[in-house]
């Protein structure tokens, strides 16, 4: 599953190279900070929206442009899909409480 993540890193990661006027990615990174998180906010909306309607299929396309923005994120920080996976790896087996609890503290 991890390996459509990386393959993704390695796109997004070349897209930084790119012409923004032939690449959406290229054109967000141009952009900045705040147009990459304008558009993770319009889908994580875009997201809870389609799932009130609980229309599964419009779920997972609106969650698949929310990871997607997410990465873009990610690759603009010089961060990867491993450092989330690497964090949810680490929470793993901890209940939600206990890892709430610690970053409380």
């Amino acid at each position: 599953m991890s390996d459509v993540l990386q393959r993704l890193a390695a796109v997004l990661e070349a897209r930084k190279a790119s012409d923004p006027d032939s690449s959406y990615v290229a054109s967000l990174y141009e952009k900045g900070l705040d147009a990459i998180l304008k558009k993770i906010g319009e889908e994580a909306t875009e997201t809870v929206i389609a799932a009130k309607d609980g229309d599964s299929g419009k779920i997972v396309y609106e969650t698949a442009d929310l990871w997607f923005h997410s990465m873009v994120l990610l690759a603009q920080q010089g961060l990867g899909p491993e450092d989330v996976l690497n964090e949810l790896d680490r929470r793993f087996g901890l209940s939600g409480l206990e890892e709430k609890a610690n970053r409380d503290r």
